[in-house]
């Protein structure tokens, strides 16, 4: 075969993805073999390919292709998420654009303006990690809101309802007024934000009495209900029973006790706005309070704001506050830090907001999830472990789950009101059914589907990706059929553990709940990526590097091995563009050892050597011992170390070692024995090192041999076990030495590597003379002769207690050597007098700090041994 001199990424990674795809390696169906499943964490349907995505998929694609190879039947489920709040974003950004106000449009409209976007946009990252390798089954391909996932998360709410889980409730919930949208507690990130704390002063009704409360928002007071205080608070005894008057609006509002108020907060008066605040709102509910809501859904104030009306809520709180200011009753204005609420998609501040909404009760729910985990017979490991003090820490707190949103891109809540009051609701899977229920219900059996109303809100996205295990095998439609039985639980989960609980704790319930049995075996969390200076990646830092580009630049194997050189298992990892181009350069590495290996003559007639018969024996060895070393790596989630694994088996052991051993004399061929034996030494490193570096690695496959399609690398057999020699591996590590010893004395006397050498040794070690054909070749030797004297007239060194002479006779100018060593003693002596007459000194010993006197003692310590040295050396030449 015509083979390049130089590795084209660009054009071999195309080539083996269309080899790959055109003969379904990626596709599985359930047979006989045992089952290796993963599902990826589906992105959103609006993304593309950053950092994060690309290490995680990295991490699936290396442990679907080595599953692959120990012969299991690996099937990775792809898809994506329809991400309601972000695509509903977007889409509502592009409308603008053209003029066009949501508002204006039906459901159906709107709905079709989503799935325009979703079909020009979405999946674009699919193609994105196909670019990458990864060896997903794109005939799986699944979206959250295909027609068969959406039936199976409106099957499982309706379930659900029926089983009095899923309940109607009008709570304080997190409003996001730009998504203008509920969010669950834990989409809300709470950020630590500098704002103002403004004392401002009530009048007391029928008196000149006043009271002062301090408050961050004080565009609330138009929803004040009460003014609090603690009856334990003597300070305010001649207020009890009295009323304020609220500023501005002149409300008259009543003073009531609670022992909630904290005395040494503020003023320890506190106003109480139980539209606003979920504490107000406990108060306002055990005191009757009434409830004012002073905002509009986009966070604008509404009527009860006055002269107000119409503004934001943050240009609010400062014309407020000059209106107090005004009024005289603003007495002073703090610098506060508080922690605020934001919106963990649109980045906007939460309003806290009293709504109907739905809610699923966890508490029953969450049980066998933390059995499953924490629990004495725990079924699903987290790697790493520190992880389930998060998991405990969550699912112990949990609260219901508010799954509505008022959004329409997304499930729509299968609950239909045939009245106007709020139990005035059936659910069902379909209007057919809803229509047979209200008149059940009613009594009415005149009723018909236009006397029915659906609920406009949309389920939360994670309430459809918590089936995605079971949903994406139709585990929930069909319970029984084969694929789900086959598949499922899926063996491992690979994601960020920011959605630790959004999204894997959730999987988890939902897997005990609809198929009594744990969803997955592992999960495998992985870090962030950050820059070299530790910031998170993000487009706003302008810190994050175009994937494709990266891939480009240093081709995708090189990207996944930087990526993973990077990572250890659940830190966070530094990325740095140089272990990309080390990966690539590892690859080059490798073809140029291929290159190698194609250029030598091969010839029958010719024995193998003993060097070349024993370095192939020691590398087996060395192989198998990397092998067990590998595995443990795997079966604890140590990518990382398993790739470093490889790589300095393949770079030192194979490259730097075992072909510098068995390379044939210039112009000379190489026996046949020695070069299958080599070349089935290299197919054994294209094994284990194809799940990281797939496209090189299936690319020298098929230039060593022709091929078949069966024949493949990435349906090849993973390299079994065997028993290890590791007195060959102790022995080869010590001639190694010997070697590197010989290479020194050549490289520091000048002696060319074409002149062969004499070479003795004193055997005090009584070593292994097996290697002895190996340094001879490597050392070019004439000869190694065992004396158990000293050698004169050579260069000398050791090895652990062992001493090996080269003699320098004709190798080097003896004359000139022994001037030059004798120099070297001279400075080497006067360097000495100067540091030990420093230190006689009491003057300077006394004074001087510690680290300049242990300095000095070290140069000390290193004059007297290099002393040492260059007075045998000098010996030994005499």
């Amino acid at each position: 075969m015509d083979i390049p001199s130089k590795y084209d990424a660009n054009s071999v990674e195309s080539k083996w993805y269309d080899y790959w795809m055109k003969n379904n390696y990626f596709h599985s169906t359930p047979d006989d073999r045992e089952p290796y499943t993963i599902v990826i964490p589906p992105p959103n349907v609006t993304g593309v390919l950053h950092m994060g995505h690309m290490l995680n998929n990295t991490i699936q694609d290396v442990l679907v292709r080595r599953a692959r190879l120990l012969g299991k039947n690996a099937c990775w489920v792809p898809g994506t998420d329809h991400a309601s709040i972000a695509t509903e974003a977007k889409v509502v950004a592009k409308l603008k654009e053209q003029g066009i106000d949501k508002n204006d449009l039906t459901r159906d409209e709107f709905l079709a303006h989503a799935w325009e976007w979703t079909e020009e946009y979405g999946g674009v990252i699919l193609e994105q990690l196909k670019k990458l390798g990864c060896s997903c089954d794109w005939d799986r391909t699944k979206f959250t809101m295909d027609d068969d996932m959406s039936e199976a998360v409106i099957k499982v709410f309706v379930d659900l309802h029926n089983k009095g889980l899923i309940y109607r409730g009008y709570r304080m919930v997190n409003w996001d007024p730009e998504a203008q949208t509920t969010l669950s507690d834990e989409e809300v990130i709470h950020e630590e934000r500098q704002g103002n704390l403004y004392y401002i002063k009530y009048n007391i009704e029928d008196s000149d009495d006043t009271l002062t409360i301090a408050t961050t928002r004080p565009e609330t007071i138009f929803g004040d209900s009460a003014i609090c205080i603690n009856p334990n608070d003597e300070r305010f005894t001649h207020l009890k029973g009295k009323k304020a008057i609220v500023p501005i609006c002149n409300r008259v509002v009543p003073i009531i006790e609670d022992e909630y108020v904290d005395l040494e907060f503020g003023t320890g008066c506190l106003k109480v706005t139980p539209a606003h605040d979920e504490n107000d709102k406990n108060l306002g509910d055990k005191h009757n309070l009434e409830v004012i809501d002073i905002f509009n859904a986009d966070a604008t104030l509404n009527s009860f704001g006055l002269q107000f009306q119409g503004q934001d809520r943050f240009e609010a709180r400062k014309t407020v506050a000059k209106e107090l200011d005004a009024l005289g009753v603003l007495e002073k204005t703090e610098v506060h830090v508080n922690k605020v609420g934001t919106s963990e998609r649109t980045k906007a501040v939460i309003e806290p907001r009293l709504s109907d909404q739905w809610f699923l009760k966890m508490e029953d729910l969450v049980k066998p999830a933390i059995e499953a985990v924490l629990g004495e017979n725990a079924e699903i490991k987290l790697f790493p472990k520190k992880f389930e003090n998060t998991y405990r820490h969550w699912l112990e707190n949990i609260r219901d789950w508010n799954i509505s949103r008022q959004l329409l891109w997304g499930q729509q809540i299968p609950a239909y009101f045939y009245g106007d009051g709020k139990e005035d609701f059936v659910v069902a899977e379909s209007i057919e059914k809803a229509v047979a229920l209200a008149q059940e219900k009613t009594g009415k059996t005149d009723l018909k589907a236009e006397d029915l109303k659906q609920d406009t809100d949309a389920l939360d996205t994670w309430f459809s990706s918590w089936l995605w295990p079971m949903s994406v095998f139709d585990g929930i439609r069909n319970p029984e059929n084969e694929e789900i039985k086959y598949y499922y639980p899926t063996n491992d989960l690979v994601t960020g553990p920011d959605i630790l609980f959004f999204w894997v704790a959730r999987m988890i319930i939902a897997g005990y709940e609809y198929k009594d049995e744990k969803p997955f075996n592992n999960v495998y969390l992985t870090g962030l990526v950050r820059d070299k200076q530790r910031r998170k990646m993000s487009k706003s830092l302008g810190n994050s590097p175009d994937a494709l580009k990266l891939i480009s630049d240093y081709s995708a194997d090189g990207v996944r091995v930087g990526l993973l050189l990077s990572s250890a298992a659940g830190n966070d990892l530094m990325f740095d563009e140089a272990l990309c181009q080390q990966g690539k350069a590892f690859g080059n590495k490798i073809w140029n050892a291929f290159n190698l290996t194609n250029i030598w003559e091969v010839s029958d007639a010719i024995e193998q050597p003993q060097s070349s018969k024993i370095a192939l024996e020691w590398y087996d060895a060395k192989f198998q011992d990397a092998l067990i070393e590998i595995e443990d790596h795997f079966s604890k989630y140590r990518l990382s170390d398993a790739l470093m694994s490889i790589y300095k088996l393949i770079y030192d052991d194979f490259c730097g070692w075992l072909l510098e051993i068995v390379k044939p004399a210039y112009q000379q061929p190489i026996d046949a024995k020695t070069y299958n034996n080599v070349m089935a030494c290299f197919e054994d490193n294209l094994k284990i090192l194809h799940p990281f570096m797939p496209f090189l690695t299936e690319d020298i496959w098929q230039y060593i041999a022709e091929r078949t399609p069966e024949e493949a690398l990435i349906v090849a057999k993973w390299p079994v076990a065997k028993a290890i020699n590791k007195d060959l591996i102790s022995q080869f590590e010590f001639a190694s030495e010997v070697i590197s010893g010989i290479r020194t004395v050549r490289k520091d006397k000048n002696i060319a590597f074409k002149d062969a050498i004499g070479f003795s040794a004193i055997n005090h070690e009584n070593a292994n003379t097996d290697f002895d054909t190996v340094i001879a070749k490597l050392g070019n030797l004439e000869a190694i002769e065992y004396v158990s004297e000293p050698v004169e007239g050579a260069m000398t060194f050791r090895v652990k207690s062992n001493e090996y002479f080269i003699p320098m006779e004709g190798a080097i100018d003896v004359e000139a050597e022994l001037k030059k060593l004798s120099e070297e003693l001279k400075y080497t002596e006067g360097f000495l007098k100067s540091v030990q007459k420093k230190l006689s000194n009491e003057r300077f010993v006394a004074g001087a700090p510690e680290q300049v006197i242990a300095n000095e003692r070290k140069k000390e310590a290193d004059a007297i041994a290099k002393i040492e040295t260059l007075q045998s050396s000098l010996a030994s030449l005499k």
